[in-house]
């Protein structure tokens, strides 16, 4: 993963269209977030239900798309919220660790032998 220490951290708080590529993404930002996509910054956006993550970053003439699915549980986004926010690290890592589902050391390891 990132070093989120080094980086702004943009959260769409709005839910996207996880079907979104990184060219969609791009035009997501700058319309609606009216930012630079390859800034820099890490860019990261929701699903209508709360279960899935993409993160966009630009570095060195490339872009990543990093895409993030809890197989239970939800992650804990801010409520009422309108635009995007700007997080900290810690906030950042909070959020990705924010339900038991999505940490590691409360998770019973289970082997996914067949994929939907």
């Amino acid at each position: 993963m990132l070093n989120t220490e080094d980086i702004k951290i943009w959260l769409y708080s709005k839910p996207a269209d996880m079907r979104k590529s990184i060219d969609t993404l791009c035009v997501l930002v700058v319309s609606e977030m009216q930012m630079n996509p390859s800034d820099g910054s890490l860019f990261m956006f929701r699903s209508r239900d709360g279960g899935k993550l993409k993160m966009l970053y630009y570095e060195q003439n490339c872009f990543t798309l990093i895409y993030r699915r809890l197989e239970r549980g939800k992650y804990i986004f801010p409520r009422d919220q309108a635009g995007h926010i700007q997080m900290s690290a810690t906030h950042f890592k909070w959020l990705l660790a924010s339900d038991k589902y999505a940490r590691m050391d409360a998770m019973e390891m289970r082997n996914l032998s067949t994929f939907c």
